[in-house]
C-alpha cells in the first residue's frame, strides 16, 4: 500500500482567512503560527463514499467533514458557549462506533464531531 494517510483537505471559501480563524478558534484545527500544516494524532480515518440519495448529511452538500475528537462533552459546551448550534441524536451513538455531534461552519459546511469508543 502506497497511501499512508490523508495529506490535506482543500475547499473553496468566500473568506479563507476568516474561515481558517474560525476553525482554529473553535475546533483547534488548522495551521498554527507560521506553519501551514496541522499535526494530527494517530487514529482511525474513515474514507467512505455515500449514495447520491443519502440523508446522512444535507442533500445540498457533496461532502461532510468528520473530525475525531476527545472529550466531546467539553467541546460541545465550549461550542454552545460561543453560540454555535450543536445537534446530537441518541441514535447516532453506539458502544461500537462511539459518539457523534453535528455543527456547521460559518459558511454552512457540515461538520461531524466523532469521539471514538475508548480503547480497552
Amino acid at each position: 500500500m502506497h497511501v499512508t494517510g490523508i495529506g490535506g483537505l482543500f475547499f473553496r471559501s468566500r473568506d479563507p482567512g476568516a474561515l481558517a480563524a474560525w476553525y482554529a478558534q473553535h475546533l483547534g484545527v488548522g495551521p498554527v503560527g507560521d506553519s501551514w500544516s496541522w499535526a494530527q494524532q494517530a487514529g482511525p480515518t474513515v474514507f467512505m463514499p455515500f449514495k447520491q440519495q443519502t440523508d446522512y448529511f444535507p442533500a445540498d452538500r457533496s461532502w461532510m467533514l468528520n473530525l475525531r475528537v476527545q472529550d466531546l462533552d467539553g467541546l460541545l459546551a465550549k461550542l454552545r458557549a460561543a453560540d454555535i448550534a450543536v445537534e446530537t441524536r441518541d441514535e447516532w451513538d453506539s458502544p461500537e462506533t462511539g459518539r457523534f455531534a453535528r455543527i456547521h461552519d460559518p459558511e454552512g459546511l457540515p461538520i461531524e464531531l466523532w469521539e471514538p469508543p475508548a480503547e480497552d
